[in-house]
Protein backbone atom coordinates (compact mmCIF):
# COMPACT_ATOMS: atom_id res chain seq x y z
CA UNK A 1 0.00 0.00 0.00
CA UNK A 2 1.74 3.09 -0.89
CA UNK A 3 1.97 6.49 1.78
CA UNK A 4 -0.55 8.66 0.09
CA UNK A 5 -3.14 5.60 0.40
CA UNK A 6 -1.67 5.36 4.26
CA UNK A 7 -2.19 8.54 4.88
CA UNK A 8 -5.86 8.87 3.37
CA UNK A 9 -6.99 5.78 5.23
CA UNK A 10 -5.39 7.75 8.53
CA UNK A 11 -7.30 10.36 7.63
CA UNK A 12 -10.23 9.42 6.61
CA UNK A 13 -10.34 7.07 10.16
CA UNK A 14 -13.33 7.72 12.68
CA UNK A 15 -10.77 9.27 15.25
CA UNK A 16 -10.06 12.38 12.72
CA UNK A 17 -13.61 12.59 11.33
CA UNK A 18 -14.11 15.60 13.74
CA UNK A 19 -11.20 17.50 12.88
CA UNK A 20 -12.15 16.93 9.47
CA UNK A 21 -15.78 18.23 9.96
CA UNK A 22 -13.56 21.44 10.79
CA UNK A 23 -11.57 22.26 7.45
CA UNK A 24 -14.00 24.33 5.36
CA UNK A 25 -11.70 25.03 2.14
CA UNK A 26 -8.39 24.82 0.52
CA UNK A 27 -6.62 27.87 -1.46
CA UNK A 28 -3.68 27.32 -3.48
CA UNK A 29 -2.05 30.50 -3.69
CA UNK A 30 -0.25 30.01 -7.56
CA UNK A 31 0.14 34.22 -8.00
CA UNK A 32 3.55 35.00 -6.90
CA UNK A 33 6.15 36.59 -9.50
CA UNK A 34 8.64 34.02 -9.17
CA UNK A 35 11.03 36.23 -10.40
CA UNK A 36 14.54 33.98 -9.01
CA UNK A 37 12.48 30.72 -10.75
CA UNK A 38 12.75 32.40 -14.49
CA UNK A 39 9.14 30.85 -14.64
CA UNK A 40 5.75 30.97 -12.85
CA UNK A 41 6.27 27.88 -10.10
CA UNK A 42 2.32 26.85 -10.50
CA UNK A 43 4.07 25.97 -14.33
CA UNK A 44 7.29 24.28 -13.07
CA UNK A 45 7.11 20.66 -14.19
CA UNK A 46 7.49 17.75 -11.74
CA UNK A 47 9.84 14.72 -12.62
CA UNK A 48 6.55 12.48 -13.22
CA UNK A 49 5.39 14.74 -15.95
CA UNK A 50 2.80 16.65 -13.65
CA UNK A 51 2.61 20.55 -13.62
CA UNK A 52 3.42 21.44 -9.99
CA UNK A 53 -0.49 23.32 -9.63
CA UNK A 54 -1.95 20.05 -10.87
CA UNK A 55 0.12 18.20 -7.79
CA UNK A 56 -1.26 20.51 -5.09
CA UNK A 57 -4.70 20.02 -6.70
CA UNK A 58 -4.54 16.34 -7.20
CA UNK A 59 -3.11 16.17 -3.13
CA UNK A 60 -5.97 18.70 -2.27
CA UNK A 61 -8.71 16.44 -4.14
CA UNK A 62 -7.36 13.35 -1.58
CA UNK A 63 -8.08 15.67 1.29
CA UNK A 64 -11.46 16.96 -0.03
CA UNK A 65 -12.89 13.84 -0.91
CA UNK A 66 -11.83 12.91 2.55
CA UNK A 67 -14.69 14.97 4.10
CA UNK A 68 -18.56 14.15 4.25
CA UNK A 69 -18.95 17.48 1.91
CA UNK A 70 -16.25 17.27 -0.64
CA UNK A 71 -14.27 20.96 0.57
CA UNK A 72 -13.75 23.57 -2.36
CA UNK A 73 -10.32 23.60 -3.98
CA UNK A 74 -9.71 27.38 -4.92
CA UNK A 75 -7.06 28.54 -6.91
CA UNK A 76 -5.64 32.07 -6.36
CA UNK A 77 -3.45 32.70 -9.09
CA UNK A 78 -3.65 36.84 -9.67
CA UNK A 79 -5.64 36.64 -12.36
CA UNK A 80 -3.33 34.34 -14.81
CA UNK A 81 -5.54 31.91 -15.42
CA UNK A 82 -3.41 28.77 -15.32
CA UNK A 83 -5.27 25.50 -15.88
CA UNK A 84 -5.03 21.90 -14.73
CA UNK A 85 -5.96 18.68 -16.58
CA UNK A 86 -9.23 18.97 -17.12
CA UNK A 87 -9.06 15.00 -16.35
CA UNK A 88 -8.81 16.17 -12.26
CA UNK A 89 -12.13 18.08 -12.45
CA UNK A 90 -14.08 15.28 -14.78
CA UNK A 91 -12.78 12.96 -12.12
CA UNK A 92 -14.19 14.76 -9.14
CA UNK A 93 -17.54 16.34 -10.27
CA UNK A 94 -18.17 16.51 -6.74
CA UNK A 95 -15.87 19.04 -5.88
CA UNK A 96 -15.61 22.65 -6.36
CA UNK A 97 -12.45 23.49 -8.40
CA UNK A 98 -12.64 27.44 -8.73
CA UNK A 99 -10.26 30.28 -9.50
CA UNK A 100 -10.87 33.04 -7.54
CA UNK A 101 -10.09 36.97 -8.03
CA UNK A 102 -7.80 38.44 -4.89
CA UNK A 103 -9.73 40.95 -2.83
CA UNK A 104 -7.83 44.07 -4.22
CA UNK A 105 -6.80 44.46 -7.37
CA UNK A 106 -2.93 45.83 -7.70
CA UNK A 107 -3.98 49.06 -9.19
CA UNK A 108 -6.43 50.03 -5.89
CA UNK A 109 -3.77 48.06 -3.38
CA UNK A 110 -2.52 50.79 -1.31
CA UNK A 111 0.94 50.17 0.15
CA UNK A 112 3.41 50.91 2.97
CA UNK A 113 6.24 50.20 0.42
CA UNK A 114 8.42 52.32 -1.13
CA UNK A 115 9.24 49.35 -3.36
CA UNK A 116 6.58 48.56 -6.50
CA UNK A 117 4.67 45.76 -5.86
CA UNK A 118 3.60 43.18 -9.01
CA UNK A 119 0.66 41.08 -7.20
CA UNK A 120 -1.25 42.74 -3.70
CA UNK A 121 0.32 39.68 -1.68
CA UNK A 122 -0.41 36.66 -0.10
CA UNK A 123 -2.91 38.48 2.56
CA UNK A 124 -5.70 39.45 -0.60
CA UNK A 125 -5.67 36.03 -1.79
CA UNK A 126 -6.23 34.41 1.32
CA UNK A 127 -9.03 37.29 2.42
CA UNK A 128 -10.59 36.57 -1.08
CA UNK A 129 -10.84 32.80 0.41
CA UNK A 130 -11.86 33.83 3.46
CA UNK A 131 -14.78 35.74 1.85
CA UNK A 132 -15.91 32.95 -0.20
CA UNK A 133 -15.99 30.56 2.26
CA UNK A 134 -17.83 32.76 3.95
CA UNK A 135 -20.34 33.49 1.67
CA UNK A 136 -21.01 30.11 0.02
CA UNK A 137 -23.42 27.86 0.71
CA UNK A 138 -21.60 25.34 1.23
CA UNK A 139 -19.96 26.45 4.46
CA UNK A 140 -23.86 26.18 6.02
CA UNK A 141 -23.05 22.16 5.26
CA UNK A 142 -20.39 22.90 8.27
CA UNK A 143 -22.32 25.24 10.64
CA UNK A 144 -22.21 22.88 13.87
CA UNK A 145 -18.63 22.66 14.05
CA UNK A 146 -17.06 24.24 16.79
CA UNK A 147 -14.81 26.19 13.93
CA UNK A 148 -14.08 26.50 10.49
CA UNK A 149 -10.76 26.63 8.84
CA UNK A 150 -9.36 27.59 5.62
CA UNK A 151 -6.35 25.73 4.40
CA UNK A 152 -3.59 27.41 2.87
CA UNK A 153 -0.68 26.04 0.44
CA UNK A 154 1.77 28.11 -1.81
CA UNK A 155 3.13 27.16 -4.64
CA UNK A 156 6.61 26.92 -3.21
CA UNK A 157 6.26 23.73 -1.51
CA UNK A 158 5.73 20.28 -2.34
CA UNK A 159 3.98 18.93 1.00
CA UNK A 160 0.90 16.97 0.09
CA UNK A 161 -2.23 18.41 1.49
CA UNK A 162 -3.15 15.54 3.52
CA UNK A 163 0.40 15.59 5.06
CA UNK A 164 -0.05 18.91 5.93
CA UNK A 165 -3.69 18.63 7.56
CA UNK A 166 -2.55 15.41 9.70
CA UNK A 167 0.23 17.78 10.55
CA UNK A 168 -1.39 21.03 11.75
CA UNK A 169 -5.07 19.63 12.78
CA UNK A 170 -4.29 18.28 16.42
CA UNK A 171 -3.56 22.06 17.65
CA UNK A 172 -7.16 22.94 16.74
CA UNK A 173 -8.29 21.74 20.04
CA UNK A 174 -4.54 22.19 21.78
CA UNK A 175 -4.30 25.95 20.58
CA UNK A 176 -7.45 27.04 21.34
CA UNK A 177 -6.30 30.77 21.86
CA UNK A 178 -4.51 30.90 18.49
CA UNK A 179 -6.61 31.75 14.82
CA UNK A 180 -3.51 30.71 12.71
CA UNK A 181 -1.73 27.16 12.87
CA UNK A 182 1.65 26.97 10.69
CA UNK A 183 5.06 25.11 10.03
CA UNK A 184 7.83 26.28 11.38
CA UNK A 185 11.59 24.96 11.30
CA UNK A 186 13.97 26.64 13.50
CA UNK A 187 14.63 30.23 11.64
CA UNK A 188 11.66 31.10 10.07
CA UNK A 189 7.67 30.54 10.32
CA UNK A 190 5.57 29.27 6.96
CA UNK A 191 2.41 31.14 6.79
CA UNK A 192 1.60 30.36 3.29
CA UNK A 193 1.68 26.81 4.62
CA UNK A 194 -1.16 27.00 7.29
CA UNK A 195 -4.86 26.70 8.62
CA UNK A 196 -6.73 30.31 9.00
CA UNK A 197 -9.61 30.23 11.27
CA UNK A 198 -12.68 31.74 9.00
CA UNK A 199 -13.43 34.29 11.59
CA UNK A 200 -10.39 36.25 11.14
CA UNK A 201 -12.04 37.21 7.90
CA UNK A 202 -13.03 41.09 9.33
CA UNK A 203 -9.74 41.59 11.09
CA UNK A 204 -7.73 40.95 8.12
CA UNK A 205 -9.86 42.62 5.92
CA UNK A 206 -9.27 45.69 8.33
CA UNK A 207 -5.33 45.46 8.10
CA UNK A 208 -5.55 44.97 3.80
CA UNK A 209 -8.23 47.89 3.79
CA UNK A 210 -5.46 50.27 6.06
CA UNK A 211 -2.51 49.50 3.38
CA UNK A 212 -1.14 46.77 5.12
CA UNK A 213 0.18 43.61 3.56
CA UNK A 214 3.12 42.14 5.52
CA UNK A 215 2.18 38.68 6.83
CA UNK A 216 4.04 38.10 9.65
CA UNK A 217 3.08 41.75 11.29
CA UNK A 218 -0.57 40.15 10.75
CA UNK A 219 0.12 36.49 11.84
CA UNK A 220 2.21 37.40 14.50
CA UNK A 221 -0.17 37.88 17.67
CA UNK A 222 -2.51 35.02 16.89
CA UNK A 223 -0.62 31.97 15.39
CA UNK A 224 0.51 28.91 16.45
CA UNK A 225 4.11 27.43 15.27
CA UNK A 226 4.07 23.78 14.63
CA UNK A 227 7.32 22.47 14.19
CA UNK A 228 8.41 20.28 11.13
CA UNK A 229 10.36 17.29 10.37
CA UNK A 230 13.72 17.49 8.97
CA UNK A 231 12.60 15.47 5.83
CA UNK A 232 10.36 18.37 4.54
CA UNK A 233 12.67 20.74 5.02
CA UNK A 234 14.07 20.43 1.45
CA UNK A 235 10.60 20.40 0.41
CA UNK A 236 9.36 24.08 1.46
CA UNK A 237 10.62 27.71 -0.13
CA UNK A 238 11.62 26.92 -3.09
CA UNK A 239 13.03 29.93 -4.99
CA UNK A 240 15.59 28.75 -7.77
CA UNK A 241 15.69 26.21 -10.78
CA UNK A 242 18.37 24.63 -8.09
CA UNK A 243 16.02 25.07 -4.97
CA UNK A 244 13.37 23.11 -6.92
CA UNK A 245 15.52 20.39 -8.21
CA UNK A 246 16.73 19.13 -4.55
CA UNK A 247 12.71 19.41 -3.85
CA UNK A 248 11.99 16.82 -6.18
CA UNK A 249 14.38 14.88 -5.16
CA UNK A 250 13.45 15.21 -1.74
CA UNK A 251 9.90 14.28 -2.67
CA UNK A 252 11.84 10.95 -4.49
CA UNK A 253 13.08 9.83 -1.14
CA UNK A 254 10.48 10.60 1.54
Amino acid sequence: MTDAVNTLKSVNSSSDIDHLNRLAGIVILAGGASKRMGSPKAELMLPTNEQLLAYHVRQALKLSTATAYNVPIMIADNGRGFGISPDLILNNPQVPIIHITDYLSVDNFASNDNEQIETGGALVAIEAALQYLISSTTLATISNAPSSWLMVISCDSLIAATDLWKKLQPYITQAVDKSIICLTDEHHLYPLLAIYRLSIEPDLKHYIDNGQRQVMKFIQPIVQPVTFSEDWQSLTNFNTPKDFERACIALRNI
